[in-house]
Order: C-alpha cells, then structure tokens, then sequence
C-alpha cells in the first residue's frame, strides 16, 4: 500500500541477511531471493542499491556474499525506504493527488493521516537488528510456511 513492491523485498533482504549475518553466515542472491520469495534478477538489483547506499556489505569470490556486519550501527527502516523508495513515498497522497495536506486534503486524507503517521513512526523507531532478532527466535516470518498436502 504505501512501499513499492521493490521496498518490501528490500526490508525483507535487509532482515533475513541480519539474521544470518549474527551466526556469521554470508548469502548469495539465490538464497536470499528464495527466502524472501522475490525473483532472483529483482532482488540482486536490490541488494546491489543496498550495498551501494552502505545499508548491507557484500564481499565477492568463493567465500564471499551479503552480509551485515555484527557490531553495524542500528539501521533503521527508515534508511531502506528512503534509499529504495525516496523522501516522498510517506507524504504522497494515497490516490495519486499532486496536492494532498492538511490545508488541502483528498477525500480520503483524514481518515489515513493517522495510520500513515504512525506506520512513518514506526520505520523511523524500528531497526532491522530489533526486527531480525524477531526473526531468528522465530515467533516472525518472512514468508508464508509451505504445508504438505
């Protein structure tokens, strides 16, 4: 709804590689694609904006791969939506309207203003690292459980 579908894989990539990253882990794009149910070429362009921008490290060769260093500063959500999506994608008007604000609002702008400051409240508090650990305890998923028929 407010991320790009380029957004959302990118947090997920973000997550998982934190989560493999504390056992030392370093993934390829073929892993991280599978685990985070996004196609392969989509989400090596993604992680390749992610390492540019310095969100995620990555070391080429054999032994090489995505990784987030342990002692890496907290990175906030906020730092992947903006370098994936831009400044705008929290203040943009939902239908598309040019000019959307308080002074003058789609007919849609009350009702979502609040839920829209808190969601921009909660990328610029959470970290991947609060999340990823989430995550490795498994009481969260990145993708829906597969279940045998």
């Amino acid at each position: 709804m407010l991320f790009s579908k380029a957004c959302e894989y990118a947090i997920r990539a973000a997550l998982y590689i934190s989560a493999k990253s504390i056992e030392g882990s370093r993934l390829g794009i073929s892993e991280i694609a599978e685990e985070i149910d996004a196609p392969v070429a989509f989400t090596a362009k993604i992680l390749q904006t992610l390492a540019r921008e310095g969100i995620i490290s990555s070391i080429k060769g054999p032994n090489g791969g995505f990784f987030i260093e342990p002692k890496a500063k907290p990175i906030r959500l906020i730092t992947i939506v903006k370098a994936i999506d831009g400044e705008k994608v929290l203040s943009a008007c939902v239908l598309g309207l040019k000019e959307c604000s308080d002074e003058f609002p789609c007919p849609v702008h009350k009702e979502l203003k609040p839920f829209k400051d808190r969601v921009k409240k909660i990328i610029e508090e959470k970290t991947i690292q609060d999340l990823s650990a989430d995550l490795t305890s498994g009481s969260v998923f990145l993708k829906r459980k597969r279940t045998k028929r």
